[in-house]
């Protein structure tokens, strides 16, 4: 928003959604110390954040061991093009990050991603001494509770109906997996 950092202040835009978390972090970080959490967090976020803004993305949000990014752009295909790309990527990226970390034998992981595509408000909230900038709207909370169906999916990455739909050519490189209800 071009510096803008009023309060209340934000602009409506549609983007591609990108919610990722990182697969047993929870049983990680019971087992592992506290340092070990942290370069963990580190090197997969490292990988995440790389990926994200080599193929336009922006990370807005570190949420635990989640990410919240946005691939915002006026061509909507291109963005969720780049966004698959970006996951794709990351997929490989993780596999060599994972070969080098068990090799010191320190603990590995995986991500799930989650790509929605909608209309969101793209600005600062929060009070008049701590401000956030980040993304609102019903996309965001559709793409946090999509990802959790990753597990039982047994997908690295699952996309909703309207980013299939929205991704024109990029389509041909996703399979359906059926229709789900999300909670809300």
């Amino acid at each position: 928003l071009a510096g803008n950092i009023v309060r209340g202040r934000a602009e409506p835009i549609r983007a591609v959604v990108w919610f990722s978390d990182l697969v047993g972090f929870t049983r990680i970080s019971d087992t592992a110390s506290a340092g070990t959490v942290l370069e963990l967090l580190n090197d997969y976020a490292e990988a995440q954040v790389e990926e994200i803004e080599a193929h336009g993305g922006h990370v807005l949000k570190f949420i635990g061991d989640g990410i919240l990014a946005i691939f915002p752009q006026e061509d909507t295909a291109q963005a969720c093009t780049r966004a698959l790309d970006a996951a794709a990527k990351l997929g490989d990226r993780i596999a060599a990050l994972n070969v080098r970390r068990a090799a010191h034998g320190m603990p590995v992981t995986s991500t799930h991603i989650a790509l929605h595509v909608g209309e969101l408000l793209y600005g600062n909230l929060g009070s008049s001494r701590r401000l956030d900038f980040t993304v609102l709207g019903s996309a965001v909370n559709e793409a946090a509770r999509m990802e959790s169906f990753c597990a039982s999916l047994e997908r690295a990455v699952i996309v909703s109906t309207a980013f299939a739909e929205a991704s024109g050519h990029a389509r041909r490189r996703l399979v359906s997996v059926g229709r789900y209800a999300m909670k809300g």
